[in-house]
């Protein structure tokens, strides 16, 4: 069977209206609450640390240990479940509730299994190529608002892995290449859902920067290095966010694993960053008893393999102090008094699915990037084009989610999260683009035949091809190139008819031998579920495009710092699929992560970081820097209203050794057409430094610094130097 034949047999054919509502009346089953308990640790007048230190006094040993991993086996399952991925038993006695955890980093997974249903939203990188906290944190906020509809107290969102490899299957998780837009973006995700009364993490930490080999790869990377890229971005998180939980990830660093590794779990997150709140492992990411708890790790999870009877023994012979089991429950607890889980617990209810959708829909408008628009082709005008065809596999019913933990089920049905065949949710391209040129003729061709396809576009005055590439946790992309020989499709339709639009849907970057030949093309990632509605009011111009890449869109693999994926010569290609020996995934780039290995080797890339196009156009002028900030002036210079986001790049001195150049501010700017407005935007100290590993902390080092400010990271046209 062909791919178009499988996902089109998999494809889902309900009117999402209807399907919405009846599913929105099934309701979770509420969960007995704890009796009510009158203790001093109950007293809301008191700090959480001291309340928890109240609450930890009257726990027998058994108890403690009790909060410290999850139930066994498949936590769905279990008693008092209510049928999310992981879940640790509470203490009723002490009005400690059942910590009930669910994925949700695009919206709460697997509801369809109990009946419910949850919001799709567009994937994390497409909420980040908005460079809009504000959005960031609307984001965030309905997760958080839609598990406790459904009686979760626990998000397991919150993926800020930045792409040092652009063919990550989880890449779509995640907030792109820089440390300093994925960190505070996330933090604001964090604060939204967090806001609702539900604990939220930050993940993968730290450098689980792909799946190819992910459980077996041991990461290898100076200090230096390290500090300023991933851990940048999870500093930022977690300083600014204030999560509840940090999940340490599957893979080694420098030769320990992640969940049991000293440096990243207590000297730098604990101690150094002053994170009050309790580490998490990624589900079998614990490795050890000892050496886990006194690294740092305080809840193992799925399981108690590690941290059950094993952690009681290694406790009562004085393996493991009783003073670091009292820290452990001591972080638990008081993230639990710190959010509101005790005192504010979930009630179950209806989900609003069509609020929901709404902000949906308002994310993708605001985080599809226009990447070519030859000759202003875009927008469409609806009411005057006499002919259009429409083009790809699934154009005609749906718009493709990401796999993995992050799968969530399409409106009345459940699918496999791992290795199935790619999810589309019930949003029509098609009748997207019928509703907005109600007279013209508008015919459908899947793409398996490029001829065919060619054909309708010669016969058509427009041509719109969706090309999309599946990507999933579990597994990497081969290569940047379109699966399913869509480049050869493109390359015929655009031969064929010289107004060839193509909308994409990705999970990341992705190579286009073929834009050369197309008038205008439209990355709307995986856009949630109004992801036709928003392509289309983008395409016909309802929506004026303000989104930027949080990633550089490389030409090809040959152009990347590993030009095969770390490691995926070792994997096996055919079953049985034996455990292989672990292997080290050393990042020779080091701090040349994303645009700054482009600026770095002077490679031209195919769309910069920073990078996005509008219906209207922006001149930079009156550049004033200094160290604690920039002022400058935006005018939109074209003839309808717009958005500009507007970034601030700074170049180090020469002996500092970095590269050409960093982002260190940003902000959207909203003008009227031929409105100018003035800008200014504080520095971070910190995002102008060096970290200095011999000295152990953040330099700012003299010398001359160049300011960059523009509209993407290779259009700056305003700069200016200020002295240190």
């Amino acid at each position: 069977m062909t791919y178009y034949a499988e996902c089109r047999i998999l494809a889902l054919t309900a009117a999402l209206a209807g399907t919405m509502t009846s599913l929105a009346l099934a309701q979770p089953q509420p969960q007995p609450a704890p009796p009510k308990v009158e203790g001093a640790w109950m007293n809301t007048s008191l700090s959480p640390d001291e309340r928890a230190d109240l609450a930890i006094a009257q726990m027998t040993l058994d108890e403690k240990i009790q909060l410290v991993h999850g139930v066994g086996g498949r936590a769905s399952t279990a008693p008092r479940s209510n049928g999310g991925v992981g879940m640790v038993a509470g203490i009723a006695r002490l009005g400690l509730p059942d910590l009930q955890m669910a994925d949700s980093a695009v919206g709460v997974r697997a509801a369809a299994e109990r009946g419910r249903y949850s919001t799709l939203l567009p994937s994390n990188i497409g909420e980040a190529a908005t460079w809009d906290p504000k959005l960031a944190f609307a984001y965030g906020k309905l997760i958080g608002r839609e598990l406790r509809d459904q009686m979760y107290n626990v998000s397991l969102g919150g993926g800020v892995d930045i792409t040092r490899e652009p063919r990550n299957g989880r890449n779509f998780e995640y907030l792109g290449e820089d440390p300093v837009l994925a960190g505070k973006m996330v933090a604001q995700w964090i604060r939204g859902l967090q806001s609702q009364n539900v604990i939220g993490d930050v993940k993968h930490y730290a450098f689980n920067d792909q799946e190819t080999g992910r459980s077996i790869g041991n990461v290898k990377l100076g200090k230096r290095t390290m500090r300023e890229t991933d851990l940048l971005a999870f500093e930022i998180a977690v300083k600014e966010g204030q999560p509840g939980m940090v999940m340490c990830s599957y893979n080694k660093l420098n030769g320990d694993w992640a969940c049991e590794n000293a440096y990243l779990l207590d000297t730098l997150l604990k101690k150094t960053w002053g994170f009050p709140g309790f580490v998490i492992s990624d589900w079998g990411g614990t490795h050890s008893t000892a050496k886990a708890a006194l690294a740092g790790l305080d809840n193992e999870e799925p399981d108690f393999k590690f941290f059950g009877d094993a952690l009681k023994a290694a406790v009562t012979n004085g393996e493991v102090p009783i003073e670091r089991l009292n820290d452990m429950v001591h972080r638990i607890v008081r993230t639990e008094f710190a959010l509101g889980i005790v005192d504010s617990p979930p009630h179950g209810r209806v989900v609003d699915p069509f609020g929901g959708a709404e902000i949906s829909q308002r994310i993708a408008e605001r985080g599809s990037v226009l990447l070519k628009n030859e000759r202003g082709q875009l927008p469409l005008n609806g009411s005057g084009i006499q002919s259009i065809a429409v083009i790809g596999a699934h154009a005609d019913t749906g718009v493709l989610s990401g796999g993995g933990s992050a799968q969530v089920d399409a409106p009345g049905t459940e699918q496999s999260r791992f290795g199935g065949a790619p999810v589309w949710f019930p949003s029509s391209p098609l009748e997207a683009i019928r509703s907005h040129a109600p007279k013209a003729k508008v015919e459908f061709n899947d793409g398996a035949d490029p001829a065919a396809a060619a054909a309708l576009a010669k016969a058509a005055e427009i041509a719109i091809v969706f090309v999309n590439q599946p990507t999933s946790e579990g597994r990497d992309a081969p290569t940047l190139a379109l699966p399913y020989k869509q480049d050869e499709l493109v390359s015929a339709v655009a031969a064929a008819n010289p107004r060839t639009i193509v909308v994409l849907e990705t999970g990341g970057p992705v190579a286009m031998p073929w834009i050369g030949r197309v008038s205008a093309a439209l990355e709307i990632w995986y856009p949630g579920i109004r992801g036709a509605q928003a392509a289309a009011n983008i395409l016909f111009g309802d929506v004026n495009p303000s989104a930027k890449l949080p990633v550089t869109f490389p030409r090809s693999d040959s152009d990347l710092p590993h030009p095969e994926i770390p490691g995926i010569a070792l994997m096996p290609k055919q079953p049985p699929f034996v455990r292989m020996p672990d292997f080290d995934i050393d990042y020779t780039e080091g701090l040349k992560v994303g645009y700054k290995w482009f600026d770095a080797e002077s490679i031209e890339p195919l769309f910069p970081f920073g990078y996005g196009l509008s219906y209207t156009t922006f001149a930079y002028s009156g550049l004033k820097a200094s160290f604690d900030g920039v002022t400058f002036t935006v005018a939109n210079t074209g003839q309808r209203d717009g958005e500009e986001i507007v970034e601030v790049y700074a170049g180090l001195p020469a002996p500092a050794g970095e590269p050409p150049k960093r982002l260190v501010a940003w902000d959207k700017v909203a003008l009227a057409a031929g409105e100018s407005k003035t800008v200014t935007l504080a520095l971070d100290p910190k995002f102008l430094s060096i970290f200095d590993e011999r000295k152990d902390e953040w330099e700012l080092l003299p010398g001359e610094y160049k300011i960059f400010v523009g509209g993407s990271s290779r259009k700056t046209p305003l700069t200016a130097v200020v002295r240190h």
